[in-house]
């Protein structure tokens, strides 16, 4: 993990997350609960998206996203903008022409998620591609 990524990480909350996300993928595991809580909230929203897209390079680039915008934690907020969710939609409600349990359901907000990336980039491999030139997308 960079630090010049943590700088960027505006909450202790988020560090927290982050960290148990790495540690996860890893294979360590941390003694703090909410660090603990975090992964395993990550862990499902993970397993999620992969059963929604299949194929291997696809799930690799929306994760990539998914893991710099949110940490994978569904609730994640960004206090500045007010961006929320996985993929840190703005506003936050856009994510509700997918479900109406876009707050808490990590299932709407990567349906929405990969909706916004096939609709204005045609794939997560391409907005990968456009989040690696301009850090956001």
């Amino acid at each position: 993990m960079s630090v010049s990524f943590i700088r960027r990480i505006a909450s202790p909350k988020k560090v927290l997350t982050v960290a148990a996300v790495a540690a996860a993928t890893a294979g360590m595991a941390l003694s703090a609960a909410p660090a603990q809580a975090a992964t395993t909230s990550a862990s499902s929203a993970q397993t999620i998206a992969h059963k929604m897209i299949p194929d291997a390079a696809q799930f690799n680039a929306f994760s990539k996203i998914v893991s710099h915008e949110s940490g994978w934690n569904p609730s994640a907020t960004n206090s500045s903008s007010g961006a929320y969710g996985l993929v840190q939609a703005l506003p936050a409600s856009k994510m509700s022409s997918a479900g109406s349990d876009w707050k808490t359901n990590p299932a709407t907000q990567i349906k929405w998620g990969l909706d916004y990336m096939n609709s204005r980039y045609g794939s997560p491999t391409a907005a990968w591609s456009f989040w690696q030139a301009n850090g956001w997308y």
